[in-house]
């Protein structure tokens, strides 16, 4: 239900139109969980069709042009709860970076190392994405968060924003242990380089 459930959460600040749904998705949702717009449209099409949204017209642009707006049902809260309440199923991962690690005397040097450099850089930019998220969290700068506010009593807003950086609280330590990784096999390829 991932998608689902991130859908229904980011829609349960407020009602939300496709377009403003994805953009949302991307500056917040999106960096815990990735989904393309070719999904994203989909599934709030089928949400509503089970009932866990409602869709309203709404005018947009010139020429009684319309968009539709989605909003969270009771029965979209009821999913969400009953989300919350159910254990995680984890998967067999496939990790194509430490699988290919594990094969570096395939290799050579040269490519050995500028795969770690990829890995290093992509995992220093997640970093620094999800430092900026926890940023806005702060200075209670973030759009999302905002929306998220304006429909939770003030008496529960650090709580709310508590919950959003310790999600992001975690997406830099695990992007911080895969650059310490990465840099240790730099360190073992001077030891031991491929042939």
């Amino acid at each position: 239900m991932s998608l689902r459930a991130a859908l229904l959460a980011l829609i349960s600040g407020g009602p939300l139109t496709g377009y403003d749904a994805v953009k949302h998705f991307r500056s917040s949702v999106g960096h815990v969980w990735h989904a393309p717009d070719s999904q994203i449209y989909p599934e709030l099409r089928r949400l509503q069709a089970e009932g866990l949204l409602a869709a309203t017209e709404v005018p947009w642009g010139t020429k009684q042009a319309t968009k539709t707006q989605y909003a969270l049902t009771e029965h979209g809260a009821a999913a969400l709860r009953e989300w919350q309440s159910t254990p995680l199923s984890y998967v067999a991962e496939r990790d194509q970076p430490h699988l290919l690690a594990a094969y570096f005397e395939w290799g050579s040097e040269e490519s050995a190392r500028a795969r770690l450099i990829e890995h290093i850089a992509f995992y220093t930019a997640a970093r620094g994405a999800a430092q900026r998220q926890i940023r806005e969290i702060e200075e209670r700068t973030s759009a999302t968060l905002a929306r998220r506010l304006r429909v939770t009593p003030e008496a529960d807003w650090d709580r709310v924003a508590a919950f959003k950086r310790f999600a992001y609280e975690g997406k830099i330590a695990r992007a911080e242990a895969e650059v310490a990784w990465a840099e240790r096999g730099l360190d073992l390829l001077s030891t031991f380089p491929p042939e």
